[in-house]
């Protein structure tokens, strides 16, 4: 929805309805302030409950929040909205709100959508996440930090607190972004936590076509990103041509099965975009992402390749918890206290040196 090329509702309801080898769908409820959900409501319809594993996501408040441009609605732990006490109720109107639009009875995973300190910290979200689940709004749980890239010792602390009710968390990972998203991955594989990985295409450039000199529309979150990353990345994309030919892959499927060799990862979820002028439908890309391997057929040593031919340590400033960050907490970055520094040495992470911007983004 509203990325690329405009692709009429039909097409879109066609590429979301379960089948064709795909069965899970994902939806989050601040996406169009809920017209994501009518959408994928549509699609589902007619398709029997049991063809299909429903994901939802809530945590922004598009109900009573201001939208504050870019940065979307504030999350629901927000004390302008509402305090501690408030948040059991909000989940679930919210799980509630969601499921109607979908025409849903439950979801399979709901996972809390983009938290904030508090929603990583705070007893009354877990507890009222929990009440979800066993009032039977929802099969499992889970948590999906963002939108942007870090809250590694966030999601860790978040595991080592709360593991017992999180089945699943979505963390942004892919051979051309393998930092920070492996950091947190012993710890979700120790705590018998699933892992969703999300922009696993780098933008699209899995997709072979993002070519230098393409032209993101304004508003595409792609334009974000640092001058010179299209070309930065086909350079890598051309050395890892070799090995997507050795297995008969495409180089989304490549991306796809190198995140899923790594034992916490269960599922990849790329984005999918129309691109302008691209003769590459967004048919296709699902048909390709339909015919990832369910077992990755890489080696040890060729997962290892890849990760050194995309690292990426030190190339952007991270969200949560991050030694970069100086002066009062925002929603989205505060400083290292001493709980998540005792999350880092349990696990084996140096902040000042995994942590930080130490390089150019490119």
């Amino acid at each position: 929805m509203r990325f690329g090329e405009p692709i009429s509702d039909e097409r879109l309801e066609a590429l979301l309805r379960p089948g064709a080898g795909i069965r899970t769908v994902m939806t989050a409820d601040a996406y169009g302030a809920g017209e994501a959900d009518a959408l994928l409501g549509r699609a589902l319809a007619g398709v029997p409950r049991s063809d299909y594993a429903l994901v939802g996501a809530i945590g922004h408040d598009f109900y009573e929040g201001e939208r504050d441009g870019a940065k979307g609605f504030p999350r629901f732990t927000d004390p302008r909205l509402r305090g501690p006490d408030g948040y059991a109720d909000y989940l679930r109107m919210a799980a509630e709100r969601s499921l109607e639009r979908l025409g849903a009875d439950a979801f399979d995973v709901l996972l809390l959508h983009n938290p904030d300190r508090r929603g990583f910290e705070s007893a009354q979200v877990w507890e009222g996440l929990r009440a979800l689940r066993d009032e039977g709004l929802t099969r499992e749980l889970g948590v999906a930090p963002g939108p942007a890239n870090g809250f590694t010792l966030d999601l860790i602390g978040c595991f080592e607190r709360y593991g017992e009710l999180i089945d699943w968390a979505m963390l942004i990972l892919g051979p051309l972004e393998p930092w920070p998203g492996e950091l947190p991955l012993a710890a979700a594989e120790r705590n018998g936590v699933r892992v969703v990985t999300r922009v696993v295409d780098y933008g699209g450039l899995f997709h072979d076509d993002v070519l230098p000199g393409h032209e993101f529309p304004r508003g595409d979150h792609r334009g974000f990103r640092p001058d010179g990353w299209v070309e930065a990345g086909r350079e890598k994309l051309d050395r890892l041509r070799p090995l997507a030919e050795r297995h008969s892959l495409t180089l989304l499927q490549l991306a796809c099965a190198w995140n899923l060799a790594h034992p916490a990862v269960e599922c990849v979820a790329p984005t999918l975009i129309e691109e302008a002028g691209s003769p590459k439908s967004i048919e296709l890309k699902r048909e390709e992402l339909a015919g990832v391997p369910a077992v990755s057929p890489l080696s040890a040593e060729e997962v290892e390749t890849i990760r050194a031919i995309g690292d990426n340590t030190g190339s952007m400033l991270l969200k949560g918890a991050t030694p970069d960050h100086d002066g009062e907490e925002t929603p989205d970055r505060w400083a290292v206290g001493p709980d998540q520094a005792a999350v880092a040495q349990r696990w084996g992470i140096e902040p000042d040196s995994d942590l930080r911007k130490t390089v150019a983004p490119v």
